[in-house]
């Protein structure tokens, strides 16, 4: 299906780079301009899909191993304006304390960071709307914060499959969220994603009179990997 193209200002990564790595809230850059932080389940492809938007490759660290992003890191887009990669949620052969300290940091980024103005959820679309994600979801909702979902993957199903499970989380989601399809090895929904975060940075930011409170308990225990 052709990506519907709007005409508006577009956010330009041409100048994207590396900022710096954050272990806990104190140690991030300093909290000013906007933010659009990328988060979802430790095998959903953030770091991918961060270098597919970007058209940089090597931008932000992929690996085989699911659950190596364990810092919060930051890309400079300009003075104005950052991308945020937090760490993946879920890996099950990552110790239950580790999972524990990253579900902390995580917390503590989304309830105290002012400049975060819009977060990207990433699901794999074979398996869409686990427990973190709807955590996600309920959290947004209660802050007032944009989210944007992005059903990755979808190269891995056929299209009225695809179309399907767009639908269904659609229906699940209703006016929380926007949604779209997502693949970073097949070249889809870069546009689209780019005209989101284009948006958001119009809309300069968020309302913060909304109450942030704190995420709802995971058991961390038990949200486990998805197989590949």
């Amino acid at each position: 299906m052709p990506e519907q193209i709007i005409n508006r200002p577009k956010v330009s990564l041409d100048d994207i780079q590396f900022l710096k790595s954050a272990a806990k809230l104190s140690q991030c850059p300093a909290d000013v301009g906007l933010e659009v932080a990328f988060c979802g389940r430790s095998n959903a492809g953030k770091s991918s899909a961060i270098n597919y938007l970007t058209g940089l490759n090597k931008l932000a660290r992929t690996s085989k191993t699911p659950g190596r992003t364990q810092l919060i890191n930051f890309f400079t887009v300009s003075e104005a304006f950052r991308l945020v990669d937090l760490p993946g949620y879920g890996y099950a052969k990552v110790p239950t304390a580790l999972k524990r300290d990253w579900h902390e940091n995580i917390d503590n980024y989304l309830r105290n960071r002012e400049s975060l103005c819009g977060l990207v959820l990433l699901m794999d679309i074979r398996h869409p709307l686990k427990p973190f994600d709807q955590t996600m979801l309920d959290w947004c909702a209660g802050a007032g914060m944009p989210l944007h979902i992005l059903l990755t993957k979808c190269d891995k199903l056929k299209r009225g499959a695809q179309q399907a499970a767009l639908l269904h989380v659609k229906r699940e989601v209703s006016k929380l969220a926007t949604i779209q399809l997502f693949s970073s090895t097949h070249e889809v929904g870069q546009k689209i994603l780019l005209n989101q975060l284009s948006d958001w940075i119009a809309a300069g930011g968020t309302d913060r009179t909304m109450p942030r409170k704190d995420l709802q308990d995971i058991n961390v225990d038990q949200e486990g990997l998805d197989q590949d």
